[in-house]
């Protein structure tokens, strides 16, 4: 095949053509949990990284490399690493590089769950998350010091819904030796993080790449482009001996196969250690919803635009929170991050809105919903909406809830794929019926 860099291509034939073996065009289900080795000079190689190739399925498994060949493909990046959950992506992303007594800077506005695992989780283990506000990218340079390992955000926080400056904290890890770590998975296709110097892209597969809400999955992409052996001081877990892994010194192990250092390190220690390794069954599962992603990336982006505009019109809501209709700071960051596939503005499919009566108000909105699903999930084909302050967010504070841009009646939509005038027939019948305060609860 001649090699494309279009994503409609790339998520339908990169990393497969056919199994060698029977010329299944569909990717098989490799349902194992180990590989026969050909000789014992074989298997040794596989376990020094002379050669790359199966070993155990907690480590790779043929199924999941096809899942990151396509992923690493659409992003841009060199390699990737498939685990068993967005968390457990994010998680990984920083361990591999910090260890007890470092820190990294993340940006205030984060899903809850990232919020609590930064917090607390990463606290428990030595490693500190120093919070900066990305309004002003300069934030995190100030709050950077000599074990400061790396930078994090997300691209299209959720639930806040403004656009980090992908590319100026980049700039400012650069100088630094820091990479920058952008969680992407509410923009796939519409953003490519490593085209604005991102080093390490991450997604929760569970979301718009699955599109389906039937599989959990989590994948950590390497760029490639991020030297790290030009930092020794600022990235050690990278340039000195791994006691974990005979001593490997990994910008050296790995020079015979290319820029892929951070994302062998992570699957040879991290993995290997810690076993949080994707179901085949569940790689299958994404990688169906992967081929049609950048079709549905459309539909969701389009319909969104069209509740926006709804909701923005209705007298019963506040505020509404879209990067189509994003002022200022905001709306240039959006213009210039969230491009799609085609060069065109797409703004995501999650919309953020606030009712006039407040909090009961929002209550009642969600619970008079008959078409949307009031589900703790996002990115799936279906429509779906939730109240994050009690919900995935309400792990925080009060201040933490509003500095991740969550108010008390804020409500939060993930907006499907089904037709737009269904999804606001529904949306203007909660509304009525949240505003008289006549709630019907559906089963």
């Amino acid at each position: 095949m001649t090699q494309s860099k279009h994503p409609e291509t790339l998520a339908l034939h990169a990393g497969h053509r056919a199994d060698p073996t029977t010329g299944s065009v569909a990717v098989p289900i490799h349902a194992t949990t180990a590989f026969q080795f050909n000789s014992t000079e074989h298997a040794a190689n596989l376990f020094a990284l002379k050669e790359l190739g199966n070993i155990y399925t907690r480590l790779m498994n043929p199924t999941c490399d096809v899942l990151e060949k396509r992923m690493a493909a659409i992003e841009g990046g060199v390699a990737a690493l498939a685990v068993t959950s967005g968390q457990a992506a994010s998680a990984f992303a920083i361990q591999n590089i910090a260890k007890a007594g470092d820190n990294i800077v993340s940006s205030t506005d984060l899903y809850g769950g990232s919020f609590n695992l930064f917090k607390n989780v990463f606290k428990d283990i030595g490693i500190e998350v120093r919070f900066a506000d990305p309004s002003d990218p300069e934030n995190f340079r100030k709050l950077t010091d000599a074990r400061t390992r790396a930078y994090y955000a997300e691209t299209l926080p959720n639930p806040k819904l403004e656009i980090f400056p992908i590319a100026e904290v980049a700039a400012i890890g650069l100088e630094h030796g820091i990479p920058l770590i952008m969680d992407n998975t509410a923009a796939p296709i519409i953003c490519k993080p490593i085209e604005h110097g991102a080093a390490i892209v991450v997604y929760s597969l569970t979301k718009w790449v699955g599109g389906h809400g039937n599989a959990l999955g989590g994948m950590i992409i390497d760029s490639g482009n991020f030297d790290w052996e030009k930092f020794p001081q600022r990235q050690p877990a990278l340039n000195t001996p791994d006691p974990s892994y005979h001593g490997a010194v990994w910008t050296q192990a790995v020079k015979g196969i290319g820029p892929v250092a951070y994302i062998i390190k992570a699957r040879t220690t991290l993995l290997r250690d810690l076993g949080s390794a994707l179901s085949p069954f569940n790689a299958f599962l994404i990688l169906q919803g992967l081929e049609t992603l950048t079709l549905r990336m459309r539909a969701h982006c389009e319909n969104a635009v069209k509740v926006t505009e709804f909701l923005k019109k209705h007298p019963a809501v506040s505020r509404v929170i879209h990067p189509s209709i994003a002022e200022g700071k905001a709306k240039d960051r959006a213009q210039k991050y969230l491009k799609g596939a085609r060069d065109t503005f797409m703004g995501g499919s999650l919309i953020g809105f606030e009712l006039k009566d407040g909090v009961e108000a929002g209550k009642n909105f969600i619970d008079s919903l008959e078409l949307a699903y009031h589900v703790a999930n996002i990115g799936d084909a279906r429509t779906l909406a939730i109240h994050p302050a009690s919900t995935t967010h309400s792990q925080l504070t009060a201040k933490e809830q509003l500095l991740a841009g969550v108010t008390p009646g804020y409500v939060r939509l993930s907006i499907g794929i089904e037709h737009p005038d269904d999804i606001i027939a529904d949306i203007s019948q909660a509304l009525d019926k949240a505003s008289s305060g006549i709630v019907k609860k559906v089963a």
